[in-house]
């Protein structure tokens, strides 16, 4: 059989399966992709993985239409198109256009549509841009946020989400929607645990009650 007229595409499909020990932060990475360009194994090189590219740390996996590690001992993972992940350690996962991590300070940069979602925590985050702090457990989110949690509706430009504390503080014409209730302030921090709710500055709000009924003398109900 002439495998010629396909020697290109078998090429496109070919993947490299790499396995890099690196002492410095005693982890091990595995990738694959496509295609592969740069020196794998050089502590300083550049090596770019594209179509179908996957990176899988520790504590990080992440898929995407390109990935790029560099830096001393690859030390940054930048991807771009299509990003998909999983942080195994926080257990989040999140889509974006863009991302950059730093596995030294465990830093994650989600830009461009991202969506960001807590499972454990039935919480869902989406802005332009979310910094993600693996070991303080913060998402420093902004550029229209929405986070949704239970019955809450959170619009903010500016909101940092405190997972281990389950927190939320808002900045920026926030606004939080509880079932048919409206709060607005300069400020507003949520817990999303208990519910609790704390306005600070031009506060505003809407709360809609409900009508009871009782019998009156003859037996018949009437609205209060």
């Amino acid at each position: 059989m002439n495998l010629r007229p396909y020697k290109k595409q078998l090429l496109f499909l070919l993947t490299f399966l790499l396995f890099l020990k690196v002492n410095i932060y005693s982890e091990t990475i595995t990738f694959s992709a496509d295609r592969m360009s740069g020196t794998a194994g050089n502590s300083s090189s550049r090596t770019t993985l594209s179509g179908n590219a996957v990176v899988v740390t520790d504590s990080m996996e992440i898929k995407a239409d390109t990935i790029e590690l560099y830096g001393e001992d690859f030390r940054y993972i930048t991807a771009f198109g299509s990003v998909v992940g999983i942080n195994k350690e926080s257990e989040l996962d999140f889509t974006c256009g863009k991302m950059g991590y730093d596995r030294e300070t465990k830093i994650a940069t989600l830009e461009n549509g991202v969506h960001l979602k807590d499972t454990k925590n039935e919480v869902t985050a989406d802005a332009e841009l979310i910094e993600y702090n693996q070991n303080t457990e913060t998402a420093i989110m902004q550029i229209s946020v929405t986070l949704k949690q239970k019955d809450n509706t959170c619009t903010a430009a500016y909101a940092i989400y405190r997972k281990t504390e389950q927190l939320l503080d808002m900045s920026g014409n926030p606004k939080v929607i509880q079932g048919s209730d409206t709060f607005r302030a300069q400020d507003i921090t949520l817990n999303l645990e208990t519910q609790e709710i704390t306005l600070d500055g031009r506060v505003k709000g809407s709360i809609t009650t409900t009508k009871k009924s009782n019998e009156g003398a003859s037996g018949e109900k009437t609205d209060e």
